[in-house]
């Protein structure tokens, strides 16, 4: 059976919107909802971040003398619900997945283009219902994890919309992961082999498994919260003779893959850009397949080292410490084929490639701190403490967010046929480099001491430690300052890129920029070798090339 590269239920092309109005539609076009997933996310990270801001102002003074406790929690929750589920997983799977993935397989749009649109229109209603709640009856208050009795106990409205939007959120990952795993592994162009797909496809088609598997997981944990707030039932609500423990056995069932849904994406973004940009072959691509395979299988059993402090049983407690271990590997694996990537290249320190350096460092730095939390004595002493935050952030905005620049930096020409402007890009990379670490990397101390998570008041000797973290905070924040300037100044009058201006060798710029509608004018072209940097015969690494 053959399986046609140009998607048949697509519109007359006459139909549809023109311009930017085209951002606005109902497209089916894998670029446009690419671009919508990419500028929808950023707006809801400059919500999120602006909550984060109230926070770290907030954490300026040992009292609660900027907001009310209970508005303090309701933020946090926001805050991390947020960046999420609206920033980062959005972000690094459905903008740059829908975008790049079709390119790599040689298809003219996504394997369910229809169902593709579906996935990008639920993100917007359900990030509003969100934050709009804090309007109207108050936002939920029981954080990003909303652990009962807590989330039993508290307002009940602001928690049943929380509930409702991360249930509308989750069904738009299933159908992209679906979407992803169809594209990849049944549209690949005739003659492409699996082996041969650049590792975006690989980490596309790993964390697609995961948000397969583990999101609806999620989905029946909360509807069965909901239905103890709603209906009072009991399989939660330790009053009615519920476990809150088996609920958070399930829901961390779903969020520690969750991790792996923002990070390895991001993973196989940076094995796109480092060949780019350091004119060598990406170094060991058979052993990064596998290893990404092996995060996918080992982060579906490692868990419960969230819940050393539950009371789990000493067997449990060592199987959960040794899977956390063994998780290590393939992770320290990539990070060598980074390093070897750029061992001896031609390295250009463009914007694109110093964020993903500094991506390199925050994850290794946030990598080390999880080694260190999956031992069962470390974790006893500083689980909920501002250790496990800034572990945490090392992985999630040091690893996801920084790529997200980067990548953003790299195809932001194939997006718009536009250059930004690289000394701007360099000012970004160093603020936000600096104001990071600045905030995060003291946080290790608070939590060594034993400053505790999620509360607005603290012991008034932790006050200049968060400070500090607070000045980096606000030099993060006015990062993207120049950020935006240099997107808006570089679409209206930046120079033009041309089509391939990294003289790059996978599919995606071997076509316009902007691409055309169905991507190429002509056929696809069978790209066997996307590093063949530094080959000889350069003939030998693409055929079909127009």
């Amino acid at each position: 059976m053959t399986i046609s590269l140009k998607p048949s239920n697509s519109p007359p092309e006459k139909l549809q919107p023109t311009g930017w109005l085209k951002y606005l539609s109902f497209s089916l076009d894998h670029k446009v909802i690419g671009l919508q997933y990419l500028v929808c996310g950023f707006l809801f990270y400059l919500i999120g971040g602006s909550l984060a801001g109230a926070i770290r102002v907030e954490l300026i003074s040992p009292l609660s003398d900027f907001m009310p406790r209970e508005v303090y929690n309701q933020v946090l929750t926001l805050h991390g619900t947020i960046m999420i589920f609206l920033w980062i997983v959005p972000v690094v799977n459905g903008a740059f997945g829908n975008y790049l993935i079709p390119f790599y397989v040689g298809a003219r749009d996504m394997a369910f283009p229809r169902l593709n649109a579906v996935a990008f229109w639920l993100i917007p209603p359900s990030g509003l219902m969100l934050i709009t709640s804090y309007f109207i009856n108050g936002a939920a208050q029981s954080g990003w994890t909303a652990y009962p009795p807590l989330s039993i106990t508290t307002p009940a409205s602001g928690q049943i919309i929380w509930i409702l939007s991360v249930l509308l959120l989750g069904g738009s990952s299933i159908f992209g992961g679906i979407n992803f795993i169809a594209t990849i592994l049944k549209l690949r162009r005739p003659g492409l082999k699996l082996m041969q797909l650049p590792m975006y496809c690989w980490a596309m088609l790993g964390t697609s498994i995961l948000v397969v598997l583990s999101t609806p997981v999620l989905a029946g944990t909360l509807i069965l919260l909901s239905f103890d707030i709603v209906a009072h039932t009991g399989f939660f609500n330790p009053s009615l003779g519920g476990n809150v423990i088996v609920y958070q056995h399930l829901f961390w069932f779903y969020s520690h893959p969750a991790v792996y849904i923002m990070v390895l994406p991001a993973f196989g973004l940076v094995s796109e850009i480092l060949p780019i940009h350091s004119r060598k072959p990406l170094f060991g691509y058979t052993t990064m397949v596998f290893s990404i395979m092996g995060i996918v299988v080992l982060g579906l059993v490692v868990w419960a080292h969230h819940m050393f402090t539950s009371g789990t049983p000493p067997w449990m407690r060592l199987f959960f410490t040794i899977a956390t271990a063994f998780i290590a590997v393939p992770t320290g694996i990539k990070f060598f084929n980074w390093v070897a990537t750029l061992w001896g290249g031609k390295i250009s320190l463009n914007a694109a490639m110093l964020f993903s350096c500094g991506f390199i460092i925050n994850f290794v730095l946030g990598g080390i701190t999880g080694v260190a939390l999956a031992q069962v004595p470390f974790d006893v002493h500083v689980h909920d403490t501002y250790f496990v935050v800034a572990h945490f952030h090392y992985i999630v905005y040091g690893g996801s967010v920084f790529v997200i620049f980067s990548s953003i930096y790299h195809w932001f020409p194939k997006f718009t046929g536009k250059m930004l402007n690289e000394n701007l890009g360099r000012f970004h990379f160093i603020i936000t480099f600096i104001g990071f670490n600045l905030c995060f990397a003291p946080q290790h101390w608070l939590g060594l001491n034993g400053m505790p998570r999620r509360v607005a008041e603290y012991d008034p000797q932790f006050q200049l430690i968060n400070q500090i973290s607070s000045v980096g905070a606000l030099l993060m924040a006015l990062s993207t300052l120049p950020f935006l300037w240099n997107i808006l100044q570089s679409i209206l009058y930046g120079d033009n890129a041309g089509d391939n201006p990294w003289n790059a060798l996978t599919p995606e710029w071997l076509t316009s920029s902007p691409p055309p509608v169905e991507n190429w004018e002509g056929e696809a072209p069978l790209v066997l070798e996307p590093y063949g940097y530094g080959e000889k015969d350069s003939n030998k690494t693409q055929e079909g090339i127009k």
